[in-house]
């Protein structure tokens, strides 16, 4: 079974700026799309950012300009944030759709979230 595990998150100033990674248990060798979410306590989760197999990226306004979602050859996926304000505090998923791996092929594959707290 692939799994997909966040790390990076932390506690940041406003302002500052992490990084966000994802790496997935196995060697990915195709998706349909791949992508961060997060929820805020009290709130839905969200749609942050997403990156098709083709490298086509998609983001949200609130994030646009300010965030960057990459991903390497091998198994990682990244986000970059920078600029960072208080209301991006929240849980950060990693998604995967159509995750095609050596380990198997997956519909949808969450990981289990990295908690980004942005505070003075």
């Amino acid at each position: 079974q692939v799994q997909l595990v966040e790390s990076g998150g932390g506690l940041v100033q406003p302002g500052g700026s992490l990084t966000l990674s994802c790496a997935a248990s196995g060697r990915i060798f195709g998706f349909n799309v791949m992508g961060w979410y997060r929820q805020a306590p009290g709130k839905e989760r969200e749609l942050v950012a997403t990156i098709t197999g083709r490298g086509s990226t998609n983001y949200a306004d609130s994030v646009k300009g300010r965030f960057t979602i990459s991903r390497d050859n091998k198994n990682t996926l990244y986000l970059q944030m920078n600029s960072l304000k208080p209301e991006d505090t929240a849980v950060y998923y990693c998604n995967a759709d159509r995750l095609i791996t050596n380990l198997g092929t997956y519909l949808e594959v969450w990981g289990q979230g990295t908690l980004v707290t942005v505070s003075s």
